[in-house]
């Protein structure tokens, strides 16, 4: 399993958006990381739908970008089994962009789907536009941090 974590250097701001990303493709999570990151989000990449599982496990995320084609369990049947008990946003990015591909994606819950390859900015435009959405206003302060069974009452410090 391979996973990371990287933060901005303000990486105590509990403010900023924090982002799972997860694809099968190395240099595809290195990329995202890095221009996300610099664009102000809190990012976390996973290389397959198992260890996202396992991140979800513990740590609660703004925002999914779950890529369709990946080998084991796909981007697909990985967001129709979070639309079960989750109720974060989830933007698919796929080499896959026919409309039929697009259509399959939505109904299995994603709020977005992005086809690759595709432009930067535009994913980040879509990224704050899903996250006000959901949020109905920018991201609030998290009151509390669950990692496993350890729960951080982040206003009490404790």
């Amino acid at each position: 399993m391979n996973v990371s974590h990287t933060s901005p250097s303000h990486h105590e701001d509990q403010t900023l958006p924090h982002v799972l990303v997860v694809d099968d493709d190395r240099r595809i999570r290195s990329l995202l990381q890095k221009f996300l990151v610099q664009e102000g989000f809190r990012v976390t990449t996973a290389d397959s739908a198992q260890s996202a599982r396992n991140y979800l496990e513990g740590l609660e995320f703004d925002l999914l970008i779950l890529d369709i084609m990946m080998p084991g369990e796909d981007g697909l049947s990985l967001t129709r089994s979070l639309r079960e008990t989750k109720d974060v946003p989830i933007l698919l990015l796929t080499a896959r962009g026919e409309a039929e591909h697009r259509i399959e994606g939505l109904e299995q819950g994603a709020d977005d789907y992005l086809a690759k390859p595709f432009e930067p900015r535009e994913l980040v435009l879509r990224l704050k536009a899903i996250l006000k959405r959901a949020h109905n206003t920018e991201p609030e302060l998290r009151q509390d941090v669950r990692m496993g069974a350890a729960k951080f009452d982040l206003r009490r410090e404790e």
